[in-house]
């Protein structure tokens, strides 16, 4: 079996047809007060959306993240989250999909021809029995490719810090240039600290799994030291701290983006506390991702997920993006889906397991 990997063809609509020819020209209303869209707002999806602004001009929106509004300035259309609504922005209208309202969602755009759905068939959700061999192949397949062609942004949770080969694998993975952006959260950051200063994650060895007397002060010990710097890249030149998924990053100027969470400790400098600062800086790496891949994470890779669209428009050609999520657990799977991920990709096992995998996979 071959290990190339080409991106699908993009067909789009044909609007030269009279359908089409018929739609009629988008409307749109007058924000009257800030953060506030007009009645009868249109909601922005993850798919390639079209827009006639005049007589056999549809438009596709380049940038765009789902549930958010579309405002029109001149010729040009931005997609703008409601909170950033400015009173006297216009705002397309307008609740159909088809092309009734000049609004044309286009989710066919990747499907191959031929493909064949039954309409009853076993095996259909993915699941802790769902064969995954070639879902690595593929993924294994499309990484190389991302590597020169792409941009891989990561999504982590904590758990792969707490095992010495997965955070040691992530880390071979980041140096090799299987990634360009990182997003996590304080915890993610902190137990990988603690890991190069203590060996351990939560007081526990990351190798051999024994607990450290007093072992519950480390973490919070990594995350006093790091404070004291005044800065990630500042504790690491200080403490000559090598090893880990943050010192990687730093070494090989991956950009991050650390935000914050109500219950987090200390937390470390450089995290977002404030929410919407968070998802703004998180939106401008996922705005270039085109494979997206979340480790154990359930409430980051929804974040993601919200923000990331089914597709990136480079250099003139429209192609996917690729959304994974790798738990082991089904339910974060379809928590995710559930939420209008639909393109995610999911493969149900141990992330450990998984990124030992693709690193021998990758580098061997």
């Amino acid at each position: 079996m071959s290990s190339a990997f080409t991106l699908p063809v993009f067909n789009p609509p044909d609007f030269t047809t009279d359908y089409f020819r018929a739609c009629p020209l988008i409307r749109t209303g007058v924000v009257q007060k800030g953060g506030v869209a007009p009645d009868n707002y249109h909601a922005t999806t993850i798919f390639p959306e079209y827009y006639q602004v005049d007589r056999s001009t549809w438009v596709l929106l380049e940038k765009t993240r789902m549930d958010c509004v579309v405002v029109q300035e001149g010729d040009t259309l931005s997609v703008r989250e409601f909170r950033k609504l400015k009173k006297g922005n216009r705002v397309v209208l307008g609740r159909s999909e088809d092309g009734e309202d000049g609004i044309y969602v286009h989710t066919e755009g990747f499907a191959s021809a031929g493909e064949r759905h039954e309409k009853f068939s076993f095996l259909s959700r993915r699941t802790r029995e769902t064969p995954f061999s070639r879902d690595y192949d593929s993924l294994y397949a499309l990484l190389r490719y991302e590597k020169r062609y792409g941009r891989i942004l990561w999504i982590l949770g904590p758990a792969i810090t707490f095992d010495f080969d997965s955070r040691e694998a992530m880390s071979r993975l980041i140096h090799a240039g299987y990634a360009h952006a990182l997003c996590a959260g304080n915890a993610l950051a902190t137990h990988d600290i603690e890991a190069a200063l203590f060996g351990t994650g939560l007081g526990q060895d990351i190798y051999t799994k024994e607990y450290h007397h007093q072992g519950h002060y480390n973490h919070l010990d990594a995350i006093n030291r790091a404070r004291k710097c005044g800065s990630l890249s500042a504790f690491y030149r200080k403490e000559l701290v090598k090893g880990g998924i943050i010192s990687s990053c730093l070494k090989k100027k991956i950009p991050f983006v650390l935000a914050g969470s109500i219950r987090d400790d200390g937390p470390l400098p450089d995290v977002i506390a404030d929410a919407y600062s968070a998802q703004d800086t998180m939106r401008s790496l996922l705005e270039s991702a085109t494979t997206v891949i979340a480790l154990a994470t359930q409430l980051h890779a929804i974040a993601a997920g919200n923000m990331l669209p089914g597709y990136q428009v480079i250099n003139n050609r429209v192609r996917p993006v690729y959304f994974y999520i790798v738990d082991i657990s089904e339910f974060a799977l379809d928590k995710l889906a559930n939420r209008g991920s639909l393109h995610v990709r999911g493969i149900v096992t141990n992330v450990q397991d998984f990124l030992i995998n693709v690193q021998r996979a990758l580098l061997g």
